[in-house]
């Protein structure tokens, strides 16, 4: 027998951790496999007008791998088209969960919805058992000040607020690319700087300013500061830059792969009067970067 679990997943926060805690148990009890069914694209890329907007926390790629570092057997992709939003909810669950994947038994979130024609949460529960199969539901997580979900994470990492992002994550939230080069400012300054270029367009990029991060190249972890924005300072016209100074570390890695993780949000981007006040500024950040990295 199959126990699934259905959404979009978008971040595997906390919410969604306990969802996959009572999915994987509740196979383990029932001594059948566990599966999540999700989707993609994202639905609001093809159902709404402002999708041109819509970014993401995690790629496809990130979501299956840690869905298999939670514990579930099985991960089960669905392309998420037009026809496919049109389905109702007992249309979904007999032609998707049954028929398709076997599913007898559905683990629910507390305000899951499945179908076009849902009306609420509420019938998960009914419709699933009219179509013969059991739902369980799993309650809210919420913090001091809203419950946990993916859109709240999204504002939390655009205005700065990583720490807490993090918190609600269960882990540091991380971009990865291939390092490209960039214009050399950084090291006429003495801190080089590794550029990146996201692999993937479609992730969220944090609030513009200075991180402490840890930065991953060939599967060996530095300590890091990152700059996100326009480098005021150099005038620059390149548009949006991601760049890492490694710490203590001063080797050529362009065309690599660079994980980086932000760990602590230190200070907001500005323009200095001088490459002088710029530098000392940059030699502050390192060291306020190191406190928090240790």
């Amino acid at each position: 027998m199959v126990i699934a679990a259905t959404g979009f997943f978008d971040g595997i926060h906390l919410g969604h951790a306990k969802v996959i805690e009572q999915l994987c148990a509740t196979a383990k009890a029932e001594c059948g496999k566990s599966m999540i069914i999700t989707f993609w694209p994202h639905p609001r890329s093809i159902l709404r007008q402002d999708a041109g907007k819509l970014r993401l926390l995690n790629s496809l790629e990130e979501k299956v791998a840690k869905f298999k570092a939670l514990g579930v057997d099985e991960v089960q992709v669905v392309d998420f088209t037009k026809d496919f939003s049109k389905l109702s909810a007992k249309e979904f669950i007999e032609q998707f969960l049954i028929k398709k994947f076997n599913v007898g038994t559905l683990i629910v979130g507390y305000d899951h919805r499945l179908g076009c024609m849902n009306d609420g949460s509420d019938d998960i529960i009914r419709i699933a058992a009219e179509c013969g199969i059991k739902a369980i539901r799993v309650g809210a997580i919420s913090d001091s000040y809203n419950t946990i979900s993916s859109t709240y994470i999204r504002n939390l990492i655009e205005t700065g607020g990583i720490e807490r992002a993090n918190e609600l994550l269960g882990y540091n939230y991380s971009l990865k690319g291939v390092v490209v080069p960039g214009c050399g400012n950084g090291r006429k300054l003495g801190f080089r700087t590794a550029n990146m270029k996201l692999y993937d367009p479609l992730k969220l990029i944090p609030y513009n300013g200075v991180y402490a991060v840890k930065v991953y190249v060939e599967d060996k972890s530095y300590n890091g500061v990152c700059n996100i924005g326009y480098r005021p300072t150099w005038d620059d016209s390149r548009g949006l830059t991601i760049e890492a100074h490694i710490i203590d570390f001063n080797e050529d890695i362009y065309g690599l792969d660079i994980n980086l993780e932000f760990v602590g949000f230190l200070r907001d981007e500005k323009k200095f009067s001088s490459l002088d006040e710029l530098c000392t500024q940059l030699k502050i950040d390192v060291k306020e970067a190191m406190k928090i990295l240790k």
